[in-house]
């Protein structure tokens, strides 16, 4: 990550900082602050976070506004680490520090005996550096192995060896919570911490100092601390222990996308998709991951990723950049059978529940199959689809497959006024590539198929609609 550059013209002594007025503030009040600005002035606080408008983000900014550290609760792949990471973004774009000190400490308010010293010599010349806000904030994934040290800090052999005493506070190298100082410390994962490493974080929250060793150092540690968990009742590794828990002051609940438009709206945000892939398709992709997480077959208490989904558009996207090296078809678009990849690939990514051995196949493909009975159910509700049935059942046979082109689907059918309505419901229109079109048609043969209208034979590696 590059670091920009400060401006000129800031502060680069305590003196020249004290008479331009600079008052130091803490992290909170700053957050505080600019949160509150940026709600009156109506600018997008939260950019990439998509369905927590009316639920999460309302609850956070009111912790924020509150003052409080913040644990948000929630399956996996709920958006929990992005969103923390954003808050990044309600720090002052530039922040005054003594330059050289170990914590970043304000030069108008040092915290360790190294940084007072020199403070009492230099006085007004003491030398001051500007931090952006990017390097402002940590993130430290919680592990089983993390030590004390890791969070809070241990004393170093090294600075021992040098001369100095161990009962000199400054042979003690800061862990990452202190190194934080004036910033945002997250820890992704807490139950995973020993409850004993838990433990070191409790005069972190509540008194704001540090034990290291056998001696504490009454360090005013300015620090937002922020975490993320599963819900206890998930994870088996561990939890977050009750005294920690309870100096959280607030704990937020997250989700998976509550509406369709808005696991669409995610997907298309998140995914790399090389070839085409329709709104139609990324909505069936929605509905299915959906369907999953409502099924009883299905551990939900490990849930259904957000990245289950954006993995299958990815997938279906593959399938179809696939078909068209073979067939030579430009450009390449995604179709309804390129759904058949999802399960086959993605099918490792989900935790069944115990007793379901053997039937994980088809289940997947059963809800597969209706999340395209869903969609296109609701696409083409009120368009009457019969004369496409009649026209496959009059001897227009409908291939499809990974070696069967857009054109050459569209071919096999004559020339139909529903085909032009079936397009115009996909927004598809008549001169768009064939693929495009091609994707549209073979939805509406797929919900006649589902809606037993049509019947579907596999030939080879093709399948067909007749």
């Amino acid at each position: 990550m590059t670091i920009p550059t400060p401006p000129p013209g800031l502060p680069r002594t305590a003196g020249e900082l004290r008479a331009s007025g600079h008052a130091p503030r803490s992290v909170k009040a700053e957050l505080r602050a600019n949160l509150l600005t940026a709600l009156r002035s109506g600018r997008a606080l939260w950019p990439g976070i998509v369905g927590f408008d009316r639920t999460v983000l309302p609850q956070l900014e009111r912790a924020l506004i509150a003052g409080h550290d913040v644990v948000l609760l929630g399956e996996r792949g709920q958006g929990k680490t992005r969103l923390l990471r954003s808050l990044v973004e309600l720090l002052d774009e530039w922040t005054p520090v003594i330059e050289g000190s170990e914590l970043g400490e304000h030069p108008l308010q040092p915290i360790t005996p190294a940084s007072r010293r020199r403070a009492a010599e230099l006085g007004d010349d003491l030398p001051v550096a500007w931090r952006h806000r990017s390097e402002r904030y940590v993130e430290k994934l919680a592990t089983p192995d993390t030590s004390v040290g890791d969070l809070v800090g241990d004393v170093d052999p090294v600075k021992v060896a040098e001369g100095r005493s161990l009962g000199d506070p400054e042979t003690i190298h800061f862990g990452l919570v202190p190194r934080a100082h004036r910033g945002i410390v997250t820890v992704n994962e807490l139950p995973d911490l020993a409850e004993r490493i838990q433990v070191a974080l409790l005069n972190v929250m509540e008194e704001r100092d540090i034990q290291i060793r056998g001696y504490s150092l009454r360090l005013p540690l300015d620090v937002l601390l922020v975490a993320t968990a599963n819900p206890e009742d998930y994870t088996n590794r561990g939890r977050i222990i009750t005294p920690l828990k309870d100096r959280f002051g607030a704990e937020i609940r997250t989700h998976y996308p509550l509406e369709v438009e808005d696991e669409v709206a995610l997907v298309r945000q998140e995914a790399d998709l090389p070839a085409e892939v329709g709104d139609h398709l990324l909505e069936v992709i929605a509905r299915f991951v959906g369907h999953l997480r409502e099924s009883s077959a299905v551990d939900q208490r490990s849930g259904v990723s957000a990245r289950f989904a954006i993995a299958a558009a990815e997938t279906v996207s593959a399938a179809a950049l696939h078909r068209a090296a073979i067939t030579g078809e430009h450009p390449a678009v995604a179709r309804p059978v390129d759904l058949e990849a999802v399960p086959a690939v993605l099918r490792g990514k989900i935790e069944f529940e115990a007793g379901e051995e053997g039937r994980e196949d088809e289940l997947l493909g059963y809800l597969l199959r209706r999340a395209v009975a869903d969609t296109a159910r609701g696409l083409f509700a009120g368009l009457d689809l019969g004369p496409l049935a009649q026209a496959v059942a009059d001897g227009h046979p409908v291939a499809t497959g990974e070696r069967v082109s857009g054109h050459d689907l569209l071919t096999a059918l004559p020339e139909l006024p529903v085909l032009h309505q079936v397009a115009e419901r996909l927004d598809v229109r008549a001169g768009d590539p064939p693929g495009r079109i091609a994707s549209a048609v073979e939805l509406a043969l797929e919900s006649l198929f589902l809606a037993k209208k049509l019947g579907k034979d596999a030939e080879d590696d093709r399948s067909v609609y007749s």
